[in-house]
C-alpha cells in the first residue's frame, strides 16, 4: 500500500463496524524514517480526515529490508464474544502542544506521562495490565529551532535528526514514569544521560507532521471479553531471536494465533553486537535507525513469516541500550 492508501477502512465493515469506531492507526510507511519523510505526512492527511476527533494516528517511517508498508486498525469491538473471560482494551489520546523549547526536556515527560494515567484510568486497568504505550511525538525543524532562540533560549540539539531521538527519549521516561518503572530522580538521571532507565512497554516515533503528542494504550483487562490478547518483553539486542521465541512460546501455551509484532530497534550505542563492531553508527551514507529496523525486520518477519511488522527506530530508553522492547499481539480460542 502506498502513504496514502486508505483503503483498508473498508474492512471494518466485515466486522460491522465503522470509521468512527477506530481508536488508532498505526502503520509503517515507505519513506526513510528521518526528519525529511514526509511519507508519514502524507498518511496522517490520508487517514486523520476519516477519524473521529478522539483518534489518534501514528506513523512510523522506514520500510527498509523486508519490511512491507501496512497499518492496523484499533477498533472499537461491538459484538459479543462469549466464552472469553478477559480481552484487549485500547485508548488513545493527546497531549497539548509540546513548546520547542520542551521537547526532549522535563515538560514533555510530564506531560505524556499525564495522558498516560489518565488513559490507564479510563480504560479501569492497572499499570501492571499494560502492555504497550506507543507515542507518535514531534521532532524540532529549523524553524522551531529558530523560534527558541529567538526567545532567548537554548533548544535541546542544533540537529534535527538528533532531536528525534531526544523526543523518543522524553516520551519513553514519559511512559515509564507513569507505568511506574522508574522514579522522578531516575528520569533526572536520563535526562543527563543515563541509559539505565528504560521500559520494556514503550514505544516511541518521532516527525515534523505534528506539534503535540499522540499517545495509544493497549492493556489486557478482565472487564472486557473478547479473544485478543498481548504478551511484552525485551530483546537485548538486534539477534536476540531468544527473547522472541519465549515470547511466541507464550501465545503457543495459550493456543494462541499471532496476530501482530510492534517492536524498537536501535543500534547498539556501545558500537558492539555480542562483543563484534558493528558499522551503523559510523556509516555516513545511511542513518542507524534504518539499518537497526531492517536487520531487527528481517528477524521478526522470518520468525513471523509475514512482513508485515510494526519495527520502529530508534529505542532510546525502550528496552535496553542496543536493544527494545517489544509487544505481541494475539488471538485465542474461546474459553481462554
Amino acid at each position: 500500500m502506498s502513504p496514502a492508501d486508505t483503503t483498508p477502512v473498508h474492512l471494518l465493515q466485515q466486522h460491522a463496524a465503522e470509521a468512527a469506531d477506530i481508536v488508532a492507526v498505526v502503520g509503517k510507511s515507505e519513506g526513510n524514517g528521518c526528519v525529511n519523510d514526509f511519507s508519514r505526512t502524507l498518511a496522517a492527511l490520508a487517514w486523520e480526515p476519516l477519524l473521529s476527533a478522539q483518534a489518534v494516528t501514528v506513523f512510523s517511517g522506514g520500510t527498509e529490508g523486508v519490511l512491507s508498508p501496512h497499518v492496523n486498525l484499533l477498533v472499537r469491538d461491538q459484538q459479543v464474544h462469549p466464552g472469553h473471560d478477559r480481552g484487549l482494551v485500547a485508548a488513545a489520546g493527546r497531549t497539548g502542544a509540546i513548546a520547542p523549547a520542551d521537547l526532549g526536556r522535563l515538560p514533555q515527560v510530564h506531560a505524556v506521562a499525564a495522558v498516560v494515567r489518565s488513559l490507564i484510568e479510563q480504560l479501569a486497568v492497572s499499570a501492571e495490565d499494560v502492555h504497550l504505550v506507543l507515542v507518535k511525538c514531534p521532532l524540532l525543524t529549523s524553524e522551531r529551532m529558530a523560534t527558541v532562540r529567538a526567545a532567548g533560549r537554548q533548544p535541546v540539539t542544533d540537529d534535527t535528526y538528533e532531536s528525534m531521538a531526544h523526543s523518543r527519549a522524553a516520551s519513553s521516561l514519559g511512559i515509564a514514569l507513569a507505568l511506574g518503572e522508574c522514579t522522578d530522580a531516575d528520569v533526572l538521571s536520563a535526562l543527563q544521560g543515563s541509559m539505565q532507565v528504560w521500559s520494556e512497554r514503550a514505544s516511541a516515533s518521532a516527525g515534523a507532521e505534528l506539534e503535540d503528542c499522540h499517545v495509544m494504550v493497549l492493556a489486557v483487562s478482565r472487564a472486557a471479553a473478547n479473544p485478543l490478547r498481548a504478551v511484552h518483553g525485551a530483546m537485548a539486542d538486534a539477534i536476540d531471536i531468544a527473547s522472541v521465541q519465549r515470547l511466541l512460546e507464550v501465545v503457543r501455551a495459550d493456543g494462541g494465533e499471532l496476530v501482530q509484532i510492534f517492536a524498537k530497534a536501535e543500534a547498539d550505542p556501545s558500537g558492539r553486537v555480542r562483543g563484534q563492531r558493528h558499522t551503523m553508527l559510523t556509516d555516513s551514507d545511511i542513518n542507524s535507525t534504518r539499518h537497526a529496523r531492517a536487520a531487527v525486520g528481517g528477524l521478526l518477519a522470518a520468525l513471523r513469516g509475514d512482513p508485515r511488522v510494526y519495527v520502529s527506530g530508534g529505542a532510546e530508553h525502550q528496552g535496553p541500550p542496543g536493544g527494545g522492547s517489544i509487544t505481541l499481539i494475539y488471538r485465542v480460542p474461546e474459553h481462554r
